[in-house]
């Protein structure tokens, strides 16, 4: 069985990877990227940990640092539109990706701190 937010996360990594790779090659812009490349990939590596939480404490602290660095990537890819080293092609569909990854984690997060409580 799929699952949605492992699968998503993933994606958004390679997404990143590749769109720093572009941004310091071709536009020679290293400072943002690298910060982009470590937020945006965190992501994934935190949804991946909480797969095998030891607790649904656990689960939910590593997916609450996922929304954290999801929320951090949001930040530095608005940045890298708002100084122009993005288009706004370029912007746009990435960062759609963003929100949607922002989107599914609350809900996720959400969630599992409700049935914590319960």
């Amino acid at each position: 069985m799929e699952n949605a937010v492992v699968t998503k996360s993933f994606q958004f990594a390679v997404r990143i990877v590749k769109l720093c790779r572009y941004l310091q090659t071709e536009k020679k812009e290293y400072t943002l990227s690298d910060q982009l490349l470590r937020s945006g990939t965190s992501i994934g590596a935190n949804v991946e940990e909480a797969q095998q939480g030891t607790s649904r404490a656990d689960f939910t602290f590593k997916l609450t640092i996922a929304l954290k660095e999801a929320s951090e990537s949001d930040y530095w890819l608005r940045l890298l539109r708002a100084s122009d080293y993005l288009t706004e092609e370029e912007f746009s569909s990435v960062y759609a990706d963003c929100k949607e990854l922002e989107r599914l984690l609350t809900s996720i997060v959400k969630s599992a701190r409700s049935k914590s409580e319960a």
